[in-house]
């Protein structure tokens, strides 16, 4: 039995996590846009936020994605103060992009949201 399986296993995981976080933004946006268009055509109102709001949720699952990725990813390599730095501003960028986006979406912070929808 090879030694280097469990990690092999561990690299597999999250190339296919980072895989996922792709292809869940690419469908995302033509899911969007072809839902966009629907609203369009039928006149409905606010197309361009309903396009807005798809996107942004394709994006934030995305997102959630590859850092789960990249922080499995970590597992493999020699943990370096080089390469946990970079982990962690990596994982900085990616949630501040994840919260910029609710913000986008929701029109508020992220912990705001349930006094939002309680109103």
């Amino acid at each position: 039995m090879d030694n280097n399986l469990p990690m092999q296993i561990v690299e597999f995981t999250a190339q296919g996590l980072e895989f996922v976080g792709v292809v869940v933004i690419g469908i995302g946006f033509i899911y969007a846009g072809f839902r966009a268009l629907v609203h369009y055509r039928q006149k409905r109102p606010n197309p361009y936020d309903h396009l807005k709001v798809s996107i942004g949720r394709a994006l934030q699952l995305g997102l959630e994605f590859l850092i789960a990725a990249d922080i499995i990813s970590t597992v493999t390599v020699e943990p370096t103060r080089e390469k946990i730095v970079s982990l962690a501003l990596l994982i900085v960028v990616r949630t501040f992009l994840s919260w910029s986006i609710a913000v986008e979406i929701e029109g508020c912070w992220p912990w705001q949201i349930a006094n939002k929808r309680k109103d």
